[in-house]
């Protein structure tokens, strides 16, 4: 269990625990496809955060690894196949962090969402380009900056 997390509701640590999946799904399925690559590196980068993610968020990402591979498959197969009605079912779930952020350590809120976005953001570089780098696509860049999320840090 995440210290962090002691006092909140089971479904809130449920919501905090999801959200890089649904940010997963988010970024590689904007542009309506979630090709290979993308759910690669989307599981590749759920396993790396777990050794090399920010000190206080490591716990975090053990427990979020734990079963991230299996609740991104998961979602895919639940979640709208259409792109922009699965976008809006994502945007209401990572709404939900709105509520759930303030009742936790301000600091680690504020690197959790600095994390998520990192994790938008390489997502999104998985696929396009130059040999598959530093391309984001349109559909991507509009949800990158996760703005559906407030910022922690400006409460």
């Amino acid at each position: 269990m995440v210290k962090e997390f002691e006092n909140l509701r089971e479904d809130e640590v449920e919501v905090l625990l999801t959200a890089p999946v649904y940010v997963a799904i988010l970024i590689a399925g904007a542009d309506g496809d979630i090709d290979k690559s993308e759910r690669k590196e989307a599981i590749e980068v759920a396993h790396s955060k777990q050794g090399r993610a920010r000190e206080q968020l490591v716990e975090y990402y053990k427990a979020v690894g734990a079963s991230f591979e299996s609740k991104f498959n998961t979602l895919i197969s639940e979640l709208p196949e259409d792109a922009e009605e699965r976008s809006k079912a994502i945007t209401t779930e990572l709404r939900k962090l709105n509520f759930i952020l303030p009742k936790i350590d301000k600091n680690f809120a504020v690197k959790l969402y600095a994390s998520l976005k990192d994790l938008a953001k390489k997502i999104a570089e998985a696929s396009g380009g130059i040999l598959g780098y530093l391309s984001v696509s349109y559909e991507e860049s509009k949800l990158i900056e996760l703005r559906m999320i407030n910022d922690p840090e400006k409460k």
